[in-house]
């Protein structure tokens, strides 16, 4: 440390022999200074001096090098800081690997140990006969070797403590043993930046998932945190602790009874009786774990209850261990049995999938604890002055409702309504004054809202042969090619101040939509977003409504490495207040995959959908290479839309709501087909990169002017004539994007790399405008070598920070831009490059 300040010193230029010892006070004044304004400039510090009397006898040459040792002895602190949080990580995580080796070294040698000792079987074993005495022997013997039933268990309280520890014991063996086969979650690789540890059973009973991770909590606050399943679960719906008891040890016995909510309306709700123990070990590890309690005798039971069906948690839990240095080393294990036959054959996968239940409770669960730590450890104010705690409400707000709404109990005030002669629509309606969230419906302007009942429509659909994420990142980046404009006009009227009328279906569709990305999680699994739908000018005739319509939206899932990814698309329309406890009424999309393998899509699957979709000759925009993706999947996705309405308008809703659920189901359809590989494989001239002659003519330019104005190649030699120049461009490692001279830059064109970086496609690139993917740094940065770049032709930019579309942040080295001259030599478009970028 006395090194590296001594070598800062000398670099900010002190003065040879030249020290100044400065006394208590002037070092206060100093830092309180500093807190103000770490970086003054020469006038400032100036103006320090006459202001503090303390300071009189430094000169200003001295204020400025105290102030840069200052800046340096902080910038050494954090980056102190910053590897010692590195290195405890590193450290907890080798503890955790050492720990899986060995684990997977026991496994090895009992596996090895069994192969030995059925190859000594075989080898002992005789041939069998053929009389009928032999064939009865063998029979009975595999009669004999069947697990006998087991008989009901004790529930009373002895009983109850006894039940727990061998639970316990079951569990340990389950999270640190080998009682369960264990393989690690495709796509899922341990490392300092992974989540943790994940891996999924194989070959056991149920489904099964375990997770192993560092979290930055201690172990009480994430028993704390595990144990409120329905703050991090979001298909818990209820958790009721019936009973709670102590043990002479110190630890505690709860009977639970929770319920989960049904991810689709094809399938009915799960719910649980169960227990739960929490203890301390003897080397202060806490646990928890829990089991059901379905098979039990002289105790409390459950009996069944209408519209679940009750399903075990086996042996399950969380083991939390203290860490050095503060946080915890966490073990999860999730172990259920779903009851897969109580749903349709060709929903199963959903219930006996390890890997979405990994997905959507062990994983998320340890999400959830990291998400938190990290608020606590750097707390921020994120979209809409709102802080991450609040966001996540939201979030959680939004996913409550929408699985209320596909589930719809009739505890909840959920009633059917008959059918209009077709079934693929349900129509439900909720006149409960619950529904909305039991928020104030009073606004600023003095007017409650004249909507007190809440219909929904619903249906579910089997897509095949399109990847989830793919389609509901369609979904998300093109509404105009699915949602209509009067029927978001009527839902956004519904929850401001004054009546509306009935919406009519428009011809037109919006002009574009604004996205502002509020919150990431950790992970960037989910983000949440406003949306403002343009040009509803032609609505301010006949409802009262402002300029524009804001909608609130929550999506996850759009990775399609990822394995067992539930992808959703949730949206509710809110006021321009935006109020903590204004009424949410969320519609949205929810797919669910059926097949368990992972699917290799490239990013770019949905770049040429728009052509597709267009009457006319294929292969007019540019797309990308569909060949690889020519694998089968299979999903279940479920639609439900929400509309508040007045009692007496009921009959007219519900027809306009069928009709809309309709028209929507027939689009994703239209979509998913355009989507499938063996609809983009059939189609000529879509091949990647883009074919245009427009493609090729730009990516000639591109080449031809960086070379006159930065005097190399851009690309290596290239023969073959244009079409070889552009496959190089567009499978350059390095992010290319063009932008178009206009008054507001957009985007025109960007190589494959870019398309990545942005996370866009073709189609939706046009849309992204040069200064919405810079920070206000790099906006400045930017605007001040524009000028540069029209005169000398380029200029070079340093390292910085960007926006991706969705609003992740990305980091790049250095960036070049030049000027795109066409043929006659004028200029055509600016050519970006950002080299060695990365997601932050």
């Amino acid at each position: 440390m006395m090194a590296v300040t001594s070598s800062c010193k000398d670099k900010l230029g002190m003065d040879s022999g030249k020290y100044v010892r400065y006394t208590p006070e002037q070092v206060e004044a100093l830092e309180r200074l500093y807190h103000e304004c770490p970086k003054p400039s020469s006038l400032r510090r100036q103006q320090l001096i006459r202001e503090c009397p303390i300071l009189s006898n430094i000169e200003p040459k001295q204020i400025k090098v105290w102030f840069q040792n200052r800046r340096c002895r902080e910038k050494q602190h954090k980056e102190s800081s910053r590897l010692q949080a590195v290195n405890r990580k590193l450290t907890a995580m080798n503890k955790l690997l050492m720990e899986e080796n060995d684990r997977l070294q026991k496994q090895v040698s009992q596996l090895v140990y069994e192969n030995s000792f059925f190859r000594q079987q075989t080898l002992t074993a005789t041939l069998p006969t053929t009389d009928n005495n032999s064939c009865e022997s063998v029979v009975t013997s595999g009669q004999h070797n069947l697990t006998p039933q087991r008989p009901p268990r004790d529930a009373s309280p002895a009983g109850l403590l006894s039940l727990a520890e061998e639970t316990l014991t079951e569990f340990l063996s389950k999270a640190t043993g080998t009682a369960v086969e264990w393989v690690q979650m495709p796509g899922m690789k341990p490392g300092p930046d992974s989540i943790g540890i994940i891996a999924i059973s194989h070959g056991c009973s149920g489904v099964a998932s375990r997770a192993c991770g560092l979290v930055g909590l201690e172990p009480t606050r994430v028993a704390e945190i595990l144990k409120d399943r329905p703050s991090w679960f979001r298909d818990c719906r209820t958790v009721d602790v019936l009973n709670v008891m102590s043990t002479g040890s110190g630890g505690t016995i709860e009977l639970l009874y929770m319920q989960l909510y049904a991810p689709t309306t094809l399938a009915p709700a799960r719910d649980f009786w169960l227990m739960r123990y929490t203890s301390v070990m003897e080397d202060g590890s806490l646990v928890v774990c829990e089991r059901s309690l379905n098979n039990t005798q002289n105790g409390p039971s459950m009996p069944p209850v209408q519209s679940f069906v009750r399903a075990d948690i086996l042996p399950s839990g969380y083991l939390i261990r203290p860490c050095e240095g503060g946080g915890s080393i966490i073990h999860i294990v999730d172990h259920m049995d779903l009851e897969p036959w109580s749903v349709p054959e060709v929903l199963r996968p959903l219930y006996e999938s390890s890997a979405l239940l990994s997905q959507r409770t062990t994983m998320a669960a340890l999400r959830h604890l990291r998400q938190i730590s990290q608020e606590i450890s750097h707390p921020t104010v994120t979209g809409w002055g709102r802080r991450p705690a609040a966001l996540r409400t939201l979030g959680q707000r939004l996913s409550k409702s929408f699985n209320e709404a596909v589930n719809g109990f009739t505890d909840e005030g959920w009633s059917m309504l008959e059918s209009d002669g077709m079934d693929d629509v349900t129509v439900l309606v909720n006149s409960s004054p619950n529904k909305l969230m039991g928020a104030n419906l009073s606004y600023a302007n003095g007017f409650p809202s004249m909507s007190s009942t809440v219909l929904c429509a619903k249906a579910s659909m089997l897509l095949q042969n399109v990847p989830p994420a793919i389609l509901l990142r369609f979904l998300r980046e093109h509404r105009s090619e699915w949602a209509d404009s009067g029927i978001d006009a009527y839902s956004a009227a519904a929850v401001k101040a004054g009546p509306c009328s009935i919406p009519v279906t428009r011809t037109g569709s919006f002009g574009g939509q604004i996205i502002l990305p509020l919150a990431h999680t950790i992970e960037h699994e989910e983000f949440m977003e406003v949306i403002r739908l343009e040009s509803m000018s032609h609505y301010q005739d006949d409802m009262m409504m402002p300029g524009g319509i804001f909608l609130l939206q929550l999506c996850n899932g759009v990775d399609e490495n990822a394995v067992g990814t539930c992808a959703e698309l949730m949206f509710a329309p809110i006021d321009a207040s935006f109020a903590d406890d204004a009424p949410l009424l969320p519609s949205g999309f929810r797919i669910i995959p059926l097949d368990s393998k992972a699917e290799a899509s490239s990013p770019n699957r949905t770049l040429d959908l728009a052509s597709t979709l267009e009457v006319g000759p294929a292969g007019t925009r540019p797309t990308g290479d569909y060949s690889k993706n020519s694998g089968c999947t299979k999903s279940v996705m479920t639609i439900a839309f929400q509309f508040s309405f007045e009692i007496h308008l009921q009959e007219n809703i519900a027809a306009m709501a069928r009709q809309y659920v309709r028209s929507i189901i027939s689009s994703v359809q239209r979509v998913a087909l355009a989507l499938s590989p063996s609809r983009i494989s059939s189609l000529p001239g879509l091949r990647s990169p883009p074919g245009t002659p427009e493609a090729h003519t730009l990516a000639r330019w591109i080449c031809q002017s960086y070379r006159f104005f930065l005097g190399v190649d851009l690309l290596k030699s290239v023969s073959g004539g244009s079409e070889s120049i552009l496959k190089e461009i567009w499978d350059h490692s390095d992010a290319l994007m063009c932008c178009s001279l206009k008054a507001l830059p957009v985007f025109t064109f960007a190589n494959e790399a870019g398309l990545d970086m942005l996370e866009t496609t073709l189609v939706a690139l046009q849309d992204i405008t040069l200064e919405k993917i810079f920070d206000d740094n790099g906006r400045k940065a930017l605007f001040s070598e524009l000028p540069q770049i029209m005169q000398q032709g380029f200029a070079s930019l340093q390292g910085g920070i960007c926006i991706s579309s969705m609003g992740r942040p990305i980091s790049y080295e250095r960036a070049v831009a030049w000027k795109v001259l066409n043929e006659e030599e004028d200029p055509h478009c600016i050519c970006f490059m950002f080299i060695n970028w990365s997601f932050v």
